[in-house]
């Protein structure tokens, strides 16, 4: 009999993209198995498509707002017949439905501090205690439980010719034709946000140091008025991207030579699409959130202990600097260059 795996990884975006890696590791380690994943609409485009996903199902934020909605996602995921899940978000909402799935080996982490929350530790029935810090590596360390030692991290993120097209005509109506690099000013919590004047510093330093000049990319009416202080502060050395899917910003980040933004989900995007990224960390463990692999570079100079204040707090975000940022950018473009020279 077929072996039938469900992860479930709803949201964040960033998160969802954060569980490729587990996604791949499956893949190759049980390479005639059937692999579904239930994910919410928002990253659902990053992963639709992916060579290692068999079946996605789409759930919607009304799904836990409407019994029959939910009913109906509950007999797709039983007529799908997994035997095991997944549960990398270890909430409520996600291990219900892994347990309306009828999954008989539910996967789930052990309570701690960011993982096995709210009542996962009982809908689930195998749980996991991980003990690296990254998101990544946590992920990882579940699928111990289904025998899978594999720690190898890939993301082989899929790339639509629509979008690719798309990247390469916005680039060429902005007349870049060489190296530039991708601001994101945005993020989903206020406590992680940095301000605008501090972005437009880093567009001028890319510019006049290195001849690099910046995209800012944005998602919604507020960030659009954030990029646009960006760009009038920046001496000229920065553009606004226009409005992008999360599919085309992904395809825009391939082209770029470098990412410059805060812990968010176009940041974990950019590592997955392989752009050098500095990450700025502003609430969150830096071990736990910081751009994953060598030639990524995360920033922080303080961390919240209290989670009450993680998505309130700015303090942690102001206290980063622009020459902080300035530095790593630098080292990140030096790391480039040897490469290049070396190649």
């Amino acid at each position: 009999m077929t072996k039938r795996i469900l992860i479930v990884r709803l949201s964040a975006i960033g998160d969802c993209i954060l569980s490729v890696p587990v996604l791949n590791s499956v893949r190759r380690n049980f390479p005639e198995a059937k692999v579904g994943w239930v994910i919410e609409e928002a990253a659902s485009q990053l992963i639709r498509g992916h060579s290692s996903v068999d079946d996605l199902f789409v759930v919607s934020k009304q799904t836990f707002k409407s019994s029959r909605a939910l009913w109906e996602m509950a007999k797709k995921l039983r007529n799908w017949q997994p035997d095991t899940t997944l549960d990398l978000q270890g909430l409520t909402k996600s291990s219900l439905l892994a347990w309306l799935s009828g999954a008989r080996n539910r996967l789930g982490f052990h309570r701690d501090k960011f993982d096995g929350r709210e009542l996962s530790t009982f809908l689930n029935n195998r749980l996991y205690l991980p003990e690296s810090k990254h998101i990544i590596e946590r992920s990882l360390e579940m699928l111990r439980l289904l025998g899978i030692n594999d720690t190898r991290v890939a993301f082989d993120m899929p790339e639509m010719a629509a979008d690719a097209e798309f990247a390469d005509r916005m680039i060429d109506s902005c007349h870049i034709s060489g190296r530039f690099a991708i601001i994101n000013v945005g993020a989903g919590w206020v406590s992680k946000i940095w301000p605008s004047d501090r972005y437009a510093s880093i567009a001028k330093h890319l510019g006049e140091h290195w001849g690099t000049p910046s995209l800012v990319v944005w998602s919604g009416e507020q960030e659009k008025q954030a990029a646009e202080q960006v760009v009038a502060n920046s001496n000229g050395h920065s553009m606004m991207a226009p409005g992008t899917s999360l599919s085309q910003l992904a395809s825009l980040i391939r082209r770029a030579s470098l990412f410059v933004g805060s812990d968010t989900g176009p940041m974990h995007l950019s590592v997955a699409v392989g752009t050098p990224t500095v990450g700025l960390i502003g609430p969150m463990p830096i071990e736990r959130v910081c751009p994953y692999g060598s030639r990524n570079a995360g920033v922080q100079n303080i961390r919240l202990e209290k989670s009450s204040d993680r998505k309130t707090d700015c303090n942690p975000m102001l206290s980063i600097t622009v020459e902080q940022a300035v530095r790593s950018c630098d080292e990140l473009m030096n790391r480039s260059l040897l490469a290049r020279a070396a190649s």
